[in-house]
C-alpha cells in the first residue's frame, strides 16, 4: 500500500474511527520519526498550525505538558 492509498484510506474512516486510529497509530510510528531532527523540524509547523486551528494557546499546551513531565523537569532516561 503506497502512502498516498494509506491516506486516502484512513480519510475514508468516520470521525471517531480516525480519532482511534490516530490514538492507536500514532505512539508506534512517532518512536523512529523523533529521532531524525529534520523530521521534527518539518514536522513543528505542522502541529503548531493544528494548535491554532483548534483555539489551544501555547500557553495551554505547555500547561498541559508539565503535568506530564517527570518529577524535577529533566528526562529521567
Amino acid at each position: 500500500m503506497t502512502p498516498e492509498e494509506l491516506k486516502e484510506a484512513v480519510l475514508a474512516l468516520d470521525n471517531e474511527a480516525r480519532k482511534a486510529f490516530l490514538l492507536d497509530a500514532l505512539p508506534e510510528l512517532a518512536k523512529d520519526a523523533m529521532q531524525d531532527q529534520m523530521f521534527l523540524m518539518q514536522l513543528f509547523p505542522i502541529f503548531v498550525n493544528l494548535l491554532k486551528e483548534s483555539g489551544i494557546e501555547l500557553s495551554q499546551l505547555l500547561q498541559m505538558a508539565s503535568m506530564f513531565a517527570p518529577a524535577g523537569g529533566a528526562d529521567q532516561n
